[in-house]
């Protein structure tokens, strides 16, 4: 039996190991691993996934029964120290001797640590490992303000890491722009924005010089080359990784100028019977930083040395997808247009948030890359058009706007156009073909079964979106039933979440998935918390600040985080109708908290710059003058836009400011599952835009015409004619019934206008249930809107008078004083937050 030895237990060892398994059995060789870190390996990719709930068991990729089990003696904690590569063999740190015939370094990376006077400080630390996580959240604790160093994909991780721990967050980049790998000017600009909203700040073309400490000796302050400064108590560095080839240095293995251990096209290194796989090696001159090419090296070397021969081609076609709260960023093969001869076409939605860049040949047959912010759904299937070579036979602009066409046929595209050999998980180097067949053979019914079979979406998870395509397209073809579910976590649709929670009547998360979650995964995801909140919060009316689980960050403090670390109140002004005293009120807070006053596009008053522990106070003078906040952050009715109509406007045929005012008061409590922004026009002149909107209405001499459909987010939509000359009380009525078909049935995150689209029959289908009760269900929506309309309550009352709900909103644990970092300049008279790039 020959001794193969494993330096590295991290993701790409471990698939060395898996795969040697795999393919020449347990007894064949014998199998010893050496690994630094105290756990069995796991997935770095989801590392962030950590901070959620700190729990090791969804990450791990193999407990250490199984190393047992495929006669893999695991060695923990402990570094191979030395390599003797003429007597075969290494020891370790703790001086563990091991022979070997072949060896295999998969030493990963390390963070890179720019050289930065005072890097070394109590406070300042590293993104990479759990124990880096753990020691982080434990700090995290007693700090109010962190920095990132590194703008790119991995410092972004790191930031969102921060945000979820509560701690205000600043991003600090060398370079003029974030992701400056994978994007351009304008897509790392609106991202830049898209960051801000969320109440994270960019700083960039910054170069730290000095990090200061306090008295304590903690950090708490960066000076930078152009001798602007920054007051942090904590910062993470993720500024890039440099490969880990000190061992291969000491024992005189090959490596690259700018490091790296060079390997061959079969990841042999320079010393015999040694190779190197993951991003330790330097293949072609080139680290890849991702865990697909690693695992590509391991079944090489894998193959290699069971002599079967194979050969490592390295990865041209290196794409990223990246999802933050509330922010979709995506690059695919030739993002640049740099390596093809070729034109680029660009759609840029400034008001919408949306940009997209394609990249193709001169003759408009070929895809080569592209960038995606705002909205990226079509990536899996733009990245498999690249990979695959697919022609284009329809207008390449077709691939931003929809519609698209491929192949001779002009088909629809969508999975049945790819073909068999198609990579579909790039991670696991999983096809089209291998997944139809273990659906095939194995009778698969989820992706659940099929990442079990073929661990196809075992790795980053990005692909599982392509992979339920796959499924379903394979079910159908078989005359098999597809159901869509909620996520792995859930074997459910929303829709079905919804009856299950109204009927068992359950009131959170937790009792939610212990009752019909997964048995195996019961953490949730980004994909089923949020979604679970929206249902909890929709049927039961609760205030959300009381819930254990939130439907977005904003949430948190029932207001809109705004650039510089500050709120926006934005009272709730019905009809935007406003009294004198009302308004005087207004006037008041704003000049006694030094609020910046703006009017917003829906007819509302916003104060902006408050700090987070004067929300409850704002809120108070608020309530004393009659009024109270709005939902200007919520998955809710944000507001309803009306004109002046009959009551002072010559062509008005009906009174609109009342008709808004009655709706918003009667909407206001409504939980849904995305934003909900309505308008009253009080004639055909339309100036309340009311076709724009998800619920739109506009009076006619008779009555009401009832809109429904428009706006649609990333996909502007005008609305469709629902009811016609309707008066005020059937109006009321098809909208409770078009809402709560809406809440009922709609996907997490969908808009009125996108839900619409998907109904089969559209709008005259709509009609049929709200106006004609096909399915029977109108006076279940009656009653249970009236539900929510009757048990409605003010959040933000709620959250001032309740004493344990006030404490959330301060700076500081044991003081009520204003957090010294938030900074702000003059503007035209106003306060606006600091500018510090």
């Amino acid at each position: 039996m020959e001794n193969i030895v494993v330096i590295g237990n991290g993701m790409v060892g471990y698939k060395f190991c898996e795969k040697l398994i795999d393919e020449a059995g347990v007894d064949k060789y014998k199998i010893t691993v050496f690994g630094e870190e105290p756990l069995p390996a796991y997935n770095r990719v989801k590392l962030s996934a950590y901070l959620d709930d700190h729990s090791i068991e969804d990450l791990t990729l193999a407990k250490e029964e199984w190393y047992e089990e495929n006669n893999i003696d695991l060695i923990l904690s402990d570094r191979v120290s030395v390599i003797d590569s003429e007597n075969k063999k290494v020891k370790s740190y703790s001086g563990v001797e091991v022979g070997y015939d072949k060896l295999v370094i998969a030493t990963g990376s390390a963070p890179f640590v720019p050289p930065i006077n005072g890097i070394e400080k109590k406070g300042v630390f590293v993104y990479r490992t759990i124990q880096d996580l753990d020691d982080i959240t434990e700090y995290a604790k007693y700090c109010k303000k962190a920095a990132v160093i590194g703008g790119g994909l991995l410092g972004l991780e790191a930031a969102k890491g921060l945000m979820d721990l509560g701690v205000e967050t600043h991003v600090v980049e060398f370079a003029n722009r974030l992701m400056p790998q994978q994007l351009d000017t304008t897509a790392s600009k609106l991202l830049n924005d898209k960051l801000d909203e969320l109440g994270l700040t960019c700083h960039l073309g910054k170069n730290t010089q000095l990090i200061e400490e306090n008295e304590e000796g903690t950090v708490s302050n960066m000076i930078f080359s152009d001798e602007s400064e920054l007051q942090v108590d904590m910062i993470v560095v993720s500024a890039g990784i440099k490969p880990r080839d000190e061992l291969a240095k000491q024992f005189k293995i090959e490596v690259g100028k700018r490091g790296g251990i060079v390997v061959n096209d079969h990841m042999e290194t320079s010393v015999k019977d040694i190779y190197a796989i993951g991003e330790c090696a330097l293949h072609n001159s080139r680290i890849y930083g991702l865990v697909a090419p690693g695992y590509d090296m391991a079944a090489v070397a894998v193959k290699e040395i069971l002599g079967k021969g194979a050969q490592y081609h390295g990865d041209e076609m290196m794409s990223t997808n990246l999802k933050l709260v509330g922010v979709q960023v995506a690059s695919f093969g030739d993002a640049f247009g740099r390596n093809h001869e070729c034109k680029s076409i660009e759609y840029h939605d400034k008001h919408s948030g949306i940009y997209k860049r394609i990249n193709v040949t001169n003759d408009g047959r070929q895809l080569v890359g592209g960038i995606l912010v705002g909205d990226t759904k079509d990536y899996n299937m733009l990245v498999q058009t690249v990979n695959n070579k697919i022609e284009l036979t329809g207008s390449p602009e077709e691939l931003i706007f929809g519609s698209r066409t491929v192949g001779g046929g002009g088909s629809k595209m969508g999975v049945s156009a790819l073909p068999p050999e198609a990579t579909i998980c790039s991670c696991e180097n999983v096809t089209k073909h291998d997944i139809e067949k273990a659906i095939a053979d194995n009778e698969l019914i989820d992706i659940k079964g099929i990442q079990s079979c073929t661990k196809a979406g075992s790795g980053c998870g990005g692909c599982k979106p392509m992979i339920q395509d796959v499924l379903d397209e394979t079910l159908k073809s078989s005359g098999k039933v597809v159901k869509k579910v909620l996520c792995e976590h859930f074997a459910y649709s929303r829709a079905e979440l919804y009856e299950l929670v109204r009927e068992n009547e359950i009131k959170t998360y937790d009792e939610l998935i212990d009752k019909f979650g997964s048995t195996k995964q019961n953490h949730g995801c980004e994909i089923c918390k949020p979604a679970v909140a929206s249902i909890l919060a929709g049927i039961w009316n609760e205030a959300i600040l009381g819930q254990n689980i939130i439907q977005d960050t904003n949430d948190k403090y029932l207001a809109n985080i705004q650039k510089g670390g500050t709120y926006s109140v934005i009272p709730r002004v019905p009809g935007g109708e406003l009294s004198a005293d009302k308004l005087a009120a207004i006037a008041r807070i704003a000049d006694k908290y030094n609020l910046y006053i703006k009017i917003t596009g829906a007819q509302r008053i916003g104060l902006y710059g408050v700090e987070l522990h004067q929300l409850p106070i704002v809120w108070e003078e608020l309530i004393e003058a009659g009024m109270e906040s709005g939902q200007a952050y919520g998955k809710a009715l944000r507001a309803v836009k009306s004109c002046v109509g009959q009551t002072w406007c010559r062509y008005g045929m009906q009174d609109s400011t009342t008709m808004a005012i009655d709706i918003e008061n009667r909407y206001k409590g409504l939980r849904t599952p995305h934003k909900i922004k309505m308008a009253v026009s009080g004639c055909a002149r339309e100036c309340a835009e009311a076709i724009g909107k998800d619920v739109g209405i506009i009076a006619t001499e008779k009555g009401w015409n009832l809109y429904v459909g428009g706006n649609g987010g990333t996909s502007p939509a005008h609305a469709k004619l629902l009811a016609s000359d309707i008066d005020t009380e059937t109006c009321f009525k098809y909208i409770d019934r078009v809402y709560m078909y809406y809440v009922k049935t709609a996907e997490p995150l969908q808009r009125i206008a996108p839900w619409m689209q998907k109904l089969d029959g559209g709008i005259e289908y709509l009609k049929e249930v709200v106006i004609e009760d096909c399915l029977g269900l109108n006076a279940v929506f009656d009653k249970d809107m009236q539900k929510i309309v009757d048990s409605y309550k003010d959040e933000w009352s709620d959250a001032i008078n309740d004493t344990e709900k006030r404490k959330t909103f301060a700076h500081f644990l044991n003081s009520d004083q204003s957090d010294p970092s938030i900074q702000f300049k003059d503007l035209r008279g106003q306060k606006v937050p600091k500018d510090w790039d």
